[in-house]
């Protein structure tokens, strides 16, 4: 499959469904940077590098996601608004098994 689908809440709220490249080896972070679903220079600030949780976004969907690593749960102790389904779209890189994923940005 070259693209999945993926439903993403931006911050103001509105849903959006996005395809996404299976075969360019990115992150959900960088697809929501190239769909310009947030504000330039307010996602994805540290290049993609788990330090600065700009990316975070709570997962929706019952996807079986790659287990959190030790970096992205540092990260996370450290952000705000904060759920017990965030994770950080940079951690998130993009494969066959997301399709039909469901996530909302969260709030900078």
């Amino acid at each position: 499959m070259p693209e999945v689908k993926i439903k993403v809440v931006d911050r103001d709220g509105k849903s959006h469904e996005i395809e996404a490249p299976t075969d360019m080896s990115m992150n959900l972070m960088e697809v929501i940077r190239g769909y310009n679903l947030a504000p330039e220079g307010t996602i994805g600030t540290c290049g993609g590098m788990a330090m600065c949780a700009s990316c975070q976004c709570y997962i929706l969907s019952n996807h079986n996601l790659l287990e959190i690593s030790d970096d992205e749960e540092a990260m996370l102790s450290e952000a705000f608004n904060v759920k017990s389904n965030s994770r950080l779209g940079c951690q998130i890189f993009i494969s066959d098994e997301l399709n039909g994923l469901e996530i909302e940005i969260a709030p900078e």
